[in-house]
């Protein structure tokens, strides 16, 4: 997998930093992505895929470091189960999405109806650049209307989308034939 074109970079970085949404391939499926700290630019992003706030939406990161507002309130013994799980080493055999408990620096318009935040430490390069390059966690949702099959090509998020998505990065998916799992950090329980 290549590394991604600086000028794009750029220019999605810029789409986050002004509310707007991205599209980008992730590990299996291509992901609709924004700054999760915008409420408006997430408002935009629920409404263009006809998906209600009451779900809840998952975000993406470099490295668990740039997770830390969800993590620093949690015991050693779950931020260590996490940080063990979190390695490329155990990222990479299938993507896993934690379900972290909550605090009160997560907005509502991220956590929806539940009481935890869902996390994943991404080992795709693509999605390791956007995050270290915007500086932090990016909302990760699949690339599709609610009801439709998740794009697996940008041609097919274009499709979706149209000019609604201010900038579509270029790339592969990482070959994982399945959509992250997605695991609570408390019960050690797979959900999906």
């Amino acid at each position: 997998m290549s590394s991604l074109d600086l000028q794009l970079r750029d220019q999605a970085i810029q789409a986050l930093n002004c509310g707007d949404l991205i599209a980008y391939p992730t590990e299996a499926v291509w992901g609709l992505g924004c700054d999760p700290f915008n409420r408006l630019a997430v408002d935009k992003l629920l409404s263009l895929k006809g998906r209600s706030v009451d779900k809840g939406l998952i975000l993406v990161a470099a490295d668990l470091d740039q997770c830390e507002r969800i993590t620093r309130h949690l015991p050693s013994e779950l931020f260590n189960r996490l940080q063990t799980n979190c390695q490329p080493t155990a990222v990479i055999q299938r993507a896993t999405t934690w379900l972290v408990p909550s605090n009160d620096s997560i907005p509502v318009w991220i956590t929806g109806q539940f009481d935890t935040v869902a996390i994943r430490v991404s080992s795709h390069p693509i999605v390791a650049e956007l995050c270290q390059a915007f500086g932090g966690m990016i909302v990760s949702t699949s690339a599709n209307p609610q009801g439709k099959a998740a794009a697996t090509n940008q041609h097919q998020a274009e499709r979706y989308f149209s000019n609604r998505v201010r900038v579509y990065v270029e790339g592969d998916l990482g070959g994982q034939q399945q959509t992250s799992e997605l695991r609570h950090l408390v019960t050690n329980e797979v959900l999906r």
